[in-house]
């Protein structure tokens, strides 16, 4: 499969808004490629399927995810800084993107088992960079040293996550980068004054 090629992000980025617009079981090839500008079968240029394409968004886009959060890892900055960071670029790429959040937030969960399986398989890159961030965080003493570390990337995740379906499901009324302060702040310190 080519995926360098400017037909094939023309491709995914079509992909992103038929399956919004549409839901991913009615986004059929053919409007994904006369959405792209592209013949249908060009399609199969450059994907197997339809799963394929899916998958292929979910890895795009999470590539995005993954530049950031390495460039914030990078930075000499306290844990605190990093995690608001790394909030509020998760939640500035899909505020960026409305029909990206709707894929990830809804559309993803409803495909099937094994298609499900391979979304998670790119996910495990990103939860690897957050175990990092956090591992991070233990190692200069900004976080607990018993501080499980597999429980507070879900918690971290599942956080964001939430966040974002909620902003999703009551069609964006609310802006995700004021959002992520505060969320920050209950993760570092929980419901404690």
């Amino acid at each position: 499969m080519k995926r360098t090629k400017p037909k094939y992000k023309q491709i995914v980025d079509a992909a992103v808004i038929v399956i919004a617009e549409n839901g991913y079981h009615q986004a059929q090839v053919s409007k994904i490629a006369k959405k792209a500008g592209v013949a249908d079968g060009t399609i199969y240029l450059y994907f197997k399927n339809k799963e394929d394409i899916l998958v292929s968004v979910f890895r795009e886009k999470m590539a995005v995810f993954g530049v950031n959060i390495k460039e914030i890892l990078e930075k000499d900055l306290p844990i605190s800084e990093k995690l608001l960071q790394v909030i509020e670029n998760h939640f500035r790429v899909l505020q960026e993107d409305p029909h990206l959040a709707i894929v990830t937030q809804l559309e993803l969960r409803q495909s099937n088992k094994e298609l499900r399986s391979q979304i998670n398989g790119v996910l495990k890159e990103y939860m690897v960079l957050l175990d990092e961030l956090l591992k991070g965080g233990v190692e200069t003493g900004e976080l607990s040293p018993d501080l499980d570390l597999r429980l507070a990337r879900q918690m971290l995740f599942g956080t964001m996550d939430e966040t974002i379906t909620s902003w999703v499901l009551n069609d964006q009324k609310f802006d995700l980068l004021k959002t992520a302060p505060k969320v920050s702040k209950m993760l570092l310190h929980g419901y404690c004054q």
